[in-house]
């Protein structure tokens, strides 16, 4: 089970981090990803991190403005998101795959969160 938070509205060139806390299971060796659905559109990739947590993958519309980040010992991920823009609104999910590999495809990743909801305003 993964359980998505941290959702709500924000201002333009605000800030928010979501938090991904997981149950049921261990994702230590997972590697743990955020995707993102607005609306009328398809669910996209947004940021990855490895077993290890030393480097975090970006899409390259949110690069050098949203940080993954894992901590292990409480089996959860987070992602800073910093530098919003309205264009950042959608759904947020978390998701995991029992993998070293990193992947951009969301149909690689077969656990998913329920979502939480980031409105930016402009």
């Amino acid at each position: 089970q993964l359980q998505a938070s941290g959702g709500g509205l924000v201002q333009g060139g605000g800030s928010l981090r979501l938090a991904c806390a997981a149950s049921g299971r261990t994702f230590t060796g997972y590697v743990m990803a955020w995707f993102r659905q607005a609306p009328g559109k398809g669910r996209e990739f947004v940021a990855a991190i490895g077993l290890s947590g030393d480097r975090g993958y970006y899409a390259e519309s949110v690069k050098g403005r949203f940080t993954i980040s894992r901590d292990n010992a409480e089996n959860a991920v987070f992602l800073q998101m910093n530098s919003l823009k309205p264009e950042d609104t959608g759904v947020y999910y978390c998701a995991a795959r029992a993998t070293t590999v990193i992947s951009y495809s969301r149909y690689q990743y077969p656990y998913w969160g329920q979502g939480t909801l980031v409105t930016v305003s402009s």
